[in-house]
């Protein structure tokens, strides 16, 4: 088995030691407080703010930046940067009423421009013209119908960016976590923003911090050893006691591995890896 240099793991600090607690109900009031600490695979010295294909990249993205819809945890569509949508052609054309409340991490107010960049980069969405109503309304025509549109735009690799290039090569989104720390391919700091206009939904750790450790080994045993608080692995090493580990989304479809000391609410989303890509934001210290 690899071991593992633990100055090469986290240069921010000593590891902590696991954390006792065991069998915390995931019915536990959130709180405040804490760092999240994730050891995850897939990324590469190469990795930009665009990136969405790796666990490492996908987890920076959900703490960072926002969609304008949400597949939450019970697997249903609940609004993000888009209050409501309508369709009045089964789905051929839509009207987003976006929340005005929306601002990104270095408070610039979202613009409508924000949007219309987004329709405009992705080919995927199959745009044929996006335009301004009034106010703070996005009308979207598709070349064809598509009555599953505001579940698709819930897809974390349609994530709201500035329209200026300059703000999103910086990593400036409207989620929980600004950017503290940034190495591509290697280390994530998120630290969370002072004000956010979903503060009593989400958002409960103070600091996230991801690294990217690429042995399934190495990423085991640096979970066992309460290095991190979550690992992308398929199973624990064989000196883990389970009972100090929560198998996510469950033991018949493991997609990562969290430490006891996290608590996680009961129903966990599986559209996407690591809840929706988004623990850093739902999930919180038991």
């Amino acid at each position: 088995m690899n071991r593992i240099d633990r100055r090469v793991l986290f240069t921010s600090g000593a590891a902590a030691a696991l954390f006792a607690a065991t069998g915390v109900s995931a019915q536990t009031a959130p709180r405040r407080g804490g760092r999240l600490r994730a050891a995850l695979s897939g990324a590469s010295r190469t990795d930009h703010w665009g990136t969405n294909d790796t666990r490492f990249m996908q987890a920076v993205r959900g703490a960072v930046f926002e969609t304008l819809t949400e597949v939450v945890g019970d697997g249903t569509l609940h609004g993000d940067i888009a209050q409501s949508w309508t369709s009045e052609d089964s789905g051929k054309s839509w009207v987003f009423t976006l929340d005005l409340s929306v601002v990104f991490h270095d408070g610039i107010a979202l613009q409508n421009a924000d949007i219309i960049a987004l329709f405009e980069n992705h080919e995927r969405l199959d745009v044929f013209e996006v335009s301004e109503l009034y106010g703070n309304k996005i009308k979207v025509t598709l070349n064809s119908a598509n009555q599953s549109f505001p579940y698709l735009l819930a897809d974390p690799e349609f994530a709201i960016l500035p329209a200026d290039t300059q703000r999103r090569l910086a990593g400036i989104g409207t989620g929980f976590y600004k950017v503290q720390k940034f190495q591509a391919g290697q280390h994530f700091i998120g630290t969370r923003v002072s004000k956010h206009r979903k503060d009593d939904q989400g958002g409960w750790f103070d600091q996230v911090e991801f690294v990217s450790v690429s042995s399934q080994s190495v990423r085991a045993e640096a979970l066992r050893k309460g290095m991190v608080d979550v690992a992308d692995i398929p199973e624990l090493d064989e000196y883990s006691d389970p009972i100090e580990f929560q198998l996510l989304p469950n033991a018949h479809q493991i997609q990562q591995i969290a430490s006891r000391s996290i608590v996680v609410p009961s129903a966990v989303g599986q559209s996407w890896a690591l809840d929706n890509t988004r623990m850093a934001t739902r999930w919180w210290l038991a």
